[in-house]
């Protein structure tokens, strides 16, 4: 189809496949195994068991490598399985950097890796440049980033960093979880980074009906390795789901479109509201300059502080379009209290020391009608502060 002529919207709706019988949109190849014409044949035919590959899987793989714009991706069952099988292809004592600030459940993963398999495992803040640049050593095996992190919106300079570990350490890699802005807003690869991953759970699919995860990358080395552990844990991404990410992937552009719409009206509300709200596209942000400079939006996730943790209970309590969950990305809009939830698992001291918000609400911003969201917030907040009493 010559996708790569296109640009990204169109090759998001644009899926290549071939199907003998000409249908309209890839078919399903709910088949655990493929018939082979002979013994000899199974030897080179190209699917012989889907643990291995499947036609669906394939066609997925291919239109997300057109979509990302690399030659490499994977498929697996969840954003996690994504980080698992990275972490599974590193040897014990290997020298782990992350971030202070990131999701909840790559920071429980990556401490199971520290207590299990003895990585040495070092956590700083990365959105602090220099510090980076001292902690980067030739020892550095690996270094996982995000940005905007998540749930606190902090900016990190990616290109810098990623150059600079190269420049420190050839061999490091560096791998950056793109979640939160999709292929749409960000393209790690061409900021240097060697692994891109994203859980396919939340903007990719887009309505909570599946999990998947995705990994890509345009070295040989890398994709071989990736592919080694899929294939023999069986991680890969079954046909049936397989086929759901394809059809969800068609509506990406316009959901995301009108996501980061709401979101920006929503921070804009909060902000006036006199709540400290952080969300990239507001230009009161700190790192403002810099996520644009790497990214070409803001997305659809912001968080704020009320100030009172029983406030942003109340707040969340009284809310009636927003759905109390954890995770991100569907096209129904959702609110949480991280410290609660989704980094619930992490230590307390631990939050503490690096001074995680007690208070902080995440919204996850949908396609709803946005006046409706903004009175759902607003009867919601009123109603909190007349419980408490607070004249905030």
């Amino acid at each position: 189809m010559g996708n790569q002529n296109y640009n990204i919207n169109t090759r998001i709706v644009k899926v290549g496949h071939e199907d003998s019988n000409k249908a309209s949109i890839p078919p399903i190849y709910q088949s655990t195994t493929f018939k082979a014409d002979s013994i000899d044949a199974l030897s080179t035919q190209e699917y012989d068991y889907t643990r291995s590959g499947n036609p669906t899987r394939t066609t997925l793989q291919n239109h997300l490598a057109s979509i990302i714009g690399c030659k490499h991706v994977y498929t697996v069952n969840s954003g996690m399985a994504c980080l698992d099988v990275i972490l599974s292809n590193l040897s014990p004592g290997n020298e782990v950097i992350a971030g202070t600030d990131l999701y909840g459940g790559s920071d429980r993963l990556l401490n199971f890796f520290k207590k299990r398999h003895d990585l040495n495992l070092n956590q700083y803040d990365t959105t602090n440049l220099s510090l980076m640049k001292k902690v980067i050593n030739k020892n550095t095996k690996l270094i996982l980033l995000e940005s905007p992190t998540n749930p606190l919106i902090n900016v990190i300079d990616v290109k810098a960093i990623t150059s600079y570990a190269h420049k420190v350490n050839p061999d490091c890699i560096v791998v950056f979880d793109n979640t939160m802005m999709t292929p749409l807003l960000m393209n790690p690869l061409e900021l240097g980074c060697d692994i891109h991953y994203e859980s396919a759970t939340k903007y990719l699919n887009g309505h909570h009906d599946i999990m998947a995860g995705v990994l890509a990358t345009n070295r040989d080395d890398l994709a071989k390795n990736i592919f080694f552990v899929i294939n023999a844990t069986g991680s890969g991404l079954a046909p049936f789901d397989s086929w759901l990410l394809i059809r969800g992937l068609k509506t990406l552009s316009i959901r995301l479109e009108r996501e980061q719409e709401n979101c920006m009206k929503l921070a804009n509300y909060l902000q006036n509201k006199g709540f400290k709200v952080r969300y990239t596209g507001l230009k009161s942000h700190p790192q403002y300059k810099l996520h644009f400079s790497q990214a070409r939006g803001a997305g659809a996730v912001l968080s704020f502080e009320t100030g009172n943790i029983k406030l942003s209970e109340l707040i969340i309590k009284h809310v009636n379009l927003f759905s109390t969950t954890v995770s991100f990305g569907s096209v129904s809009s959702l609110i949480s209290l991280p410290l609660k939830m989704s980094h619930a698992s992490i230590d307390k001291n631990v939050l503490a020391e690096r001074q995680f918000p007690q208070d902080l609400i995440r919204l996850c911003v949908g396609i709803e009608d946005i006046k409706d969201l903004i009175a759902d917030l607003d009867q919601a907040i009123t109603l909190a502060k007349r419980q408490i009493g607070s004249k905030l």
